[in-house]
């Protein structure tokens, strides 16, 4: 019991005086970064999908 309370003790430490946090303003700035990039990777799959499945749909349509 007592390594689980030194544990407990320790990590509550670590995560109070050594972790950086990171400020609000870097959070809002990263939050807006992670949805531009997710944005512009849904788009590209879009594209492809949509890109593929006409391919497809010409090279059936030959047969």
């Amino acid at each position: 019991m007592k390594k689980i309370k030194n544990y407990i003790k320790e990590s509550y430490d670590e995560l109070m005086h050594k972790v950086s946090w990171p400020t609000w303003s870097e959070l809002q700035n990263s939050a807006i970064v992670v949805s531009i990039a997710s944005l512009i990777i849904a788009v590209m799959v879009y594209l492809m999908d949509i890109t593929f499945s006409t391919v497809l749909k010409q090279f059936y349509n030959l047969f």
